[in-house]
């Protein structure tokens, strides 16, 4: 087990590696998380490990249950509903105030490539993860930090909105032409255009969600 010298960066470091276990789809929503599994996979010992959860609860992405454990929480729908209005309010105004030479313009292009790759294999998990990727990008092509931290702090609760769907071809075959079409305005300089599809994009993946939410609690 590694020496843990500096408790705080520790716990920073592991939360972060557990957010983005979130982003890539490797822990679903409602799955419970054991203690000890993670404890030794992270090498970190187990107080490290419950200040990690007791942050990542206080950030909505966790859920704790008396008597039962740790639990990834679920979405509710006011949640979705947030994280899309903050989505259209970052990215919308990201790409109209973007240009075609910004360095992130070549990690959205890496991204749509992936996707397409995922999709001829039929890997739809991965898929959604390029798809993440993409939408990363367009928020670091404001180059702003703290924009940047932000997003990535909500990427981990989008991504358990997202797991809501029991088909997530449904929900990522969709968006990787759109994904191109975007990068497409967006090379050839069409900003504001590249922003309204990009508002259209996110209004028609959040009714997806929300309908899929609502199908989940109907069951």
């Amino acid at each position: 087990m590694k020496k843990e010298s500096s408790p705080q960066i520790l716990s920073k470091k592991i939360a972060e590696t557990i957010r983005n276990k979130l982003v890539i789809g490797e822990l679903l929503p409602g799955q419970r998380l054991s203690e000890a599994t993670l404890s030794e996979q992270l090498e970190i010992s187990r107080n490290t490990l419950r200040e990690v959860f007791r942050v990542l609860t206080q950030e909505g992405l966790l859920k704790h249950q008396p008597n039962r454990g740790v639990f990834v929480a679920i979405p509710d729908i006011a949640s979705i509903i947030d994280i899309y209005r903050v989505r259209r309010l970052i990215e919308c105004q990201a790409l109209t105030q973007s240009y075609s030479m910004h360095p992130s313009v070549a990690k959205m292009k890496e991204a749509v490539t992936s996707a397409q790759l995922y999709r001829n294999n039929q890997d739809w998990v991965g898929v959604g993860t390029a798809n993440m990727r993409f939408h990363t990008a367009i928020v670091e092509l404001t180059d702003s930090e703290r924009l940047i931290a932000f997003y990535r702090n909500i990427s981990a609760e989008l991504r358990l909105a997202f797991g809501l769907l029991n088909d997530p071809e449904l929900l990522y075959a969709p968006y990787i032409d759109k994904n191109a079409y975007i990068l497409e305005l967006l090379d050839s300089g069409q900003t504001e255009l590249a922003a309204k599809k990009m508002k259209d994009y996110l209004e028609l993946s959040e009714r997806t969600v929300l309908a899929a939410y609502t199908r989940k609690n109907n069951e």
